[in-house]
């Protein structure tokens, strides 16, 4: 007993900001972020904060699945922008839609959706939990540096959810961590105490090393999609769609090119569209490819993200 997925949602901010618009803030322009990134505009938010966006991806979720949020027996919320420490975004989720359900954070960065579903299937499996949310929201808008072309380019703002019941959906799962804070870098500040000596970190917004993520992503990515399918006894052809986590399109590129067994046209992008929306890209994604009536009952997907801390995973799930 694992879980299936019931009904998908997502949310992104109205206001758009494209590629021509960043360059009167930064030395950049539309062909230099394409090329490089893969991105044309993305959404950004002018007066929602991460929790408007849970609650709206939350709540198209739970109608996709045809269940109301009484029905909710836990609700798990993966975001590293948080509007509050505490509460939480689970909680204010919970309390917005009108749920009576635990509710709590995981922070895994990108790869957070994908924790959080395996997450679930361990709730679920007990037989205690009959229905799980998974909302994934991210406002990174906040907390990148506008003047810094190498990051405020790539990211996007948005949320997606997914409402989860038991079944036997997940066909196979791994998840890894290579932990340091040489290659990727989100601070949070703790620096009130009267009684703190130690050196504060000059880093104030995302901070990335480039070369180093593109190495750690597209290895990630390719190397545990090709475990896992191999592990897990699944073809190629047998996979219908691959929803990547949208870094960069070049990462994903470079990774379908290394993976042969599996047609390139089903790996789905949107990052031209929404950015890197961190640990809501791929929930944002998957509702997309489910409302576009890409995804069958029985569909083979795999699901793959990377990101911070470093973390990694990589899940098939049957539809």
């Amino acid at each position: 007993m694992s879980f299936k997925i019931l009904g998908t949602g997502s949310y992104a901010p109205e206001h758009v900001v494209t590629n021509d618009d960043l360059s009167a803030l930064v030395d950049t322009n539309d062909e230099w972020i394409t090329q490089r990134i893969g991105v044309r505009s993305r959404h950004i938010s002018e007066t929602e904060t991460n929790v408007d966006m849970a609650v709206k991806a939350a709540e198209r979720a739970l109608e996709n699945a045809g269940i109301s949020a009484d029905e909710l027996d836990l609700i798990i919320a993966t975001t590293i922008t948080g509007d509050t420490l505490s509460p939480g975004t689970g909680c204010m989720v919970q309390n917005r839609i009108g749920a009576h359900c635990p509710a709590f954070d995981l922070a895994a960065a990108c790869s957070g959706f994908l924790f959080a579903l395996e997450t679930a299937a361990g709730f679920l499996s007990r037989g205690a939990y009959n229905r799980v949310l998974v909302v994934s929201a991210e406002r990174m808008s906040g907390i990148i540096d506008w003047t810094d072309r190498g990051t405020c380019c790539i990211f996007g703002d948005g949320a997606g959810a997914a409402v989860l019941g038991k079944g036997d959906g997940l066909v196979a799962s791994h998840l890894m961590t290579k932990g340091g804070d040489d290659v990727i870098t989100i601070p949070t500040r703790y620096d009130r105490s009267p009684w703190y000596k130690n050196e504060i970190s000059e880093i104030t917004s995302v901070h990335m090393n480039g070369r180093e993520t593109y190495k750690f992503a597209v290895m990630a990515m390719s190397d545990n999609i090709k475990d896992l399918m191999a592990s897990a006894g699944v073809a190629g052809e047998d996979v219908a769609l691959v929803i990547p986590h949208q870094a960069n399109y070049r990462i994903i590129n470079e990774a379908r090119r290394r993976i042969p067994d599996i047609a390139p046209e089903k790996f789905c992008i949107n990052i031209d569209r929404y950015g890197n929306t961190s640990s809501a890209s791929v929930p944002i994604l998957l509702d997309e490819m489910n409302r576009a009536g890409k995804i069958h009952e029985g569909d083979l997907i795999i699901l793959a993200a990377f990101g911070g801390g470093l973390s990694a995973g990589a899940m098939i799930i049957r539809w």
